[in-house]
């Protein structure tokens, strides 16, 4: 049996991971604690990237050589900046860059040196089953939401998106950074911390990778304001019923 790893960004999405998995087992590796369980018959792994980019490789890096994951699926959230991505909107990941790599004029701005790369890919079956799998996954946690706790958003016209994902060491939380951005890398659709850093670790070991974010602000002045409330009463609900839909839609 292939071994999934299910890595959540905020602990109270790992909390609802776990709440899910009957016979989870805990295990300290390089100061991260990994769950080790089954969810819908799959063997899986959940654990917290941690913040930031080395956090999150390092943690990639344990799931490959400890545990030997055959994928891995990232749910979290992200800020918005494609203008027609808003919050409560979905992203499933196609590529991902980092957005504050820079190691110019010796390479090309975004290009991870001695790679020759800038943009890495998400694994297309694992995306393809998200994109199918996340419409119906928030149908599921709105049936279950009051709308009384909707935080005011329209969450009933929330959109899926497709497409580039922009990680870097920063929370980007200003109208000039995020408009900056926007200029810089217009086909992006959403920025947050991780992922791109996951994804050239899977890329060196030949791991699948796929994640799916849930927007939670729009990368702006009012980035912080919005961010813990969302988590807390939409994010974590919304990562869990994706998850849920995925592990059953997926072969064991």
């Amino acid at each position: 049996m292939s071994r999934i790893a299910l890595v959540s960004a905020m602990h109270e999405e790992l909390a609802a991971v776990l709440a899910r998995m009957p016979d989870e087992q805990k295990t300290v590796v390089a100061g991260r604690e990994f769950w080790v369980g089954h969810w819908h018959g799959h063997e899986v792994v959940a654990v917290l990237s941690r913040i930031g980019k080395v956090a999150a490789a390092t943690t990639t890096t344990a799931l490959i050589e400890h545990f030997g994951v055959s994928r891995i699926v990232f749910t979290g959230v992200a800020g918005g900046l494609a203008p027609h991505v808003n919050v409560g909107d979905v992203v499933v990941a196609r590529e991902f860059i980092q957005h504050d790599m820079d190691a110019s004029p010796l390479f090309p701005r975004h290009e991870v040196p001695l790679t020759g790369m800038t943009r890495f890919l998400a694994d297309s079956a694992l995306s393809d089953v998200l994109a199918i799998v996340a419409p119906l996954a928030l149908k599921d946690m709105l049936t279950a939401l009051p709308q009384s706790e909707w935080l005011n958003l329209d969450l009933a016209n929330s959109q899926v998106h497709q497409g580039l994902i922009a990680s870097g060491d920063r929370f980007v939380s200003q109208n000039l950074e995020s408009q900056a951005l926007q200029r810089e890398l217009p086909d992006a659709l959403a920025v947050e911390m991780e992922c791109a850093a996951m994804a050239q670790v899977c890329h060196d070991y030949g791991v699948p990778l796929a994640a799916v974010r849930t927007i939670s602000d729009r990368a702006d002045d009012a980035a912080h304001v919005d961010f813990p409330r969302f988590i807390q009463s939409i994010a974590s609900r919304y990562s869990v019923a994706v998850l849920n839909r995925l592990l059953v839609a997926l072969p064991i």
